[in-house]
């Protein structure tokens, strides 16, 4: 069994590596190739026993892009055999996965007498190995929200038939703003269990310190595997330390098998008890007794955050996590699936407004449209109260969506009558969203439409009852 573990070799990670060996890799840059195939490369970024990884330019598509090859001249017969089998599996999901927190696969080069390579989305941040040791912790809320977006990315990829089996922190790629992590990928798919392929899998792969008991085992893993994972990870990113550390292979084997980890509550203080259990009940060596799915995990995670169990710093007042569970819960996003609706948490502006505030006046031009997340508002029309509207209502997009300026001016005067929280859109912002999203906006319109015409029919036929 030790033998299987090992005989996995080390990927480096395509999408990033730390700053300092980012620098290193320009520095060396004197041997790189010219071009792999029709891109031109710039910097290598890792490499491993068998693969190594570039940062290059895609002239088509103008954009940066990293990419992964097989090293020429491996010696060793049997690393040359998992890294081709793993490098193939990964080539097949080339263009199949679009979620905005995991690593597009862009294409796939596969030659058997040449060069084979994978062109990969370049992200420019660290991995979460950075953030893994006990002096550069992370603030609890950033955990929680990397734990929830990746378990919907997770999710994700287990309804396309995938079972990743290396999740760990050298896997999971952060986005930066300045030095704050704002938001993460998951990348390296090469040992994903593909439930779908015809084609005999490996298994006993992953990472050792982050495998589940199932996975060491060699028995058919499920997505509760990922889920073990996945804890392991959040357990080492609280605690600066993985949940079973030893020096030998061995050790670390016997422990995932007979040991509990050390209470995560010892290990960091603060921590609220409801994340303490989550981790420590994913990390169980029975399967049965984990979160039943994805579902369930990110559920536990959105409610902490909800529940506003977390510290906060200012500029970390309200998580991903939260919008996405508040846009999930919304009549207007409905029909949204989970891509469309991190889209709509990213590009929407979020703002919030005191009771009295004025939304619209009668007579502005309509230049945008606010959809109510939190709170209430009130339309008034000459003087007179005709309606009130609470969170999924959508406000100003009759003279936002209008054809003609004479139909673009408000007809009514719009209230805040309880403090509210908005998603505003623009033009710009509302063409930063992809077409499947702006085709989504537009049948929750046409529904929005259909509901005031009904309303509106009613009141005309039955104005008492309406009363």
């Amino acid at each position: 069994m030790i033998g299987a573990v090992s005989a996995v070799p080390p990927t480096p990670t395509p999408a990033a590596l730390d700053a300092d060996s980012d620098a290193r890799a320009v520095a060396d840059s004197g041997s790189l190739p010219g071009m792999i195939g029709k891109y031109r490369v710039k910097a290598k970024l890792g490499e491993g026993s068998t693969s190594e990884v570039f940062l290059a330019h895609d002239p088509f598509h103008q954009r940066e892009v990293a990419i992964k090859r097989i090293r020429l001249g491996v010696v060793d017969p049997r690393e040359l055999h998992f890294q081709q089998r793993f490098f193939e599996s990964e080539a097949a999901l080339a263009g199949r996965l679009h979620h905005p927190n995991v690593v597009q696969i862009h294409d796939a080069v596969l030659d058997e007498g040449g060069e084979s390579y994978l062109v990969m989305e370049y992200v420019p941040g660290p991995t979460l190995r950075r953030y893994c040791r006990p002096d550069t912790l992370l603030p609890l809320a950033t955990v929680v929200d990397i734990g929830f977006k990746c378990a919907k990315a997770l999710d994700y990829c287990f309804r396309q038939g995938l079972i990743h089996r290396d999740v760990k922190p050298a896997n999971l790629l952060a986005v930066l703003d300045g030095d704050r992590l704002v938001d993460i990928k998951v990348g390296d798919f090469g040992s994903a269990f593909n439930l779908g392929a015809d084609s005999t899998q490996v298994f006993r792969v992953g990472s050792l310190a982050y495998m589940s008991p199932e996975q060491l085992d060699g028995t058919q893993v499920d997505a509760r595997a990922d889920i073990y994972s996945l804890a392991a990870v959040l357990y080492h990113l609280l605690a600066g330390r993985p949940p079973h550390d030893a020096v030998q292979q061995q050790a670390v084997m016997h422990q995932i098998f007979n040991a509990t980890p050390p209470p995560l509550a010892d290990l960091r203080a603060g921590l609220p008890p409801r994340l303490v259990a989550l981790i420590e009940r994913s990390l169980s060596k029975d399967r049965e007794a984990r979160p039943r799915d994805w579902d369930a995990f990110a559920h536990e995670l959105s409610a902490l955050a909800s529940d506003r169990a977390l510290q906060r710093s200012g500029l970390q007042e309200v998580l991903d996590a939260e919008r996405f569970s508040l846009l999930r819960s919304l009549d207007f996003f409905i029909g949204f699936g989970d891509v469309e609706l991190w889209e709509v948490v990213h590009r929407a502006r979020w703002e919030r407004f005191p009771f009295g505030h004025v939304l619209f006046r009668k007579g502005d031009e309509g230049t945008q449209f606010h959809i109510v997340a939190l709170g209430r508002i009130e339309i008034w029309r000459d003087g007179a109260k005709v309606a009130s509207l609470g969170p999924g209502s959508s406000v100003g997009e009759m003279a936002y969506l209008a054809p003609s300026p004479e139909l673009k001016l408000h007809s009514v005067d719009i209230l805040v009558a309880e403090p509210a929280t908005t998603l505003g859109f623009v033009p710009e912002t509302l063409m930063q969203l992809s077409l499947a999203t702006r085709h989504l906006f537009n049948e929750a319109f046409i529904g929005v439409l259909v509901r005031r015409l009904h309303a509106a029919h009613e009141a005309l036929a039955h104005p008492r009852r309406i009363l």
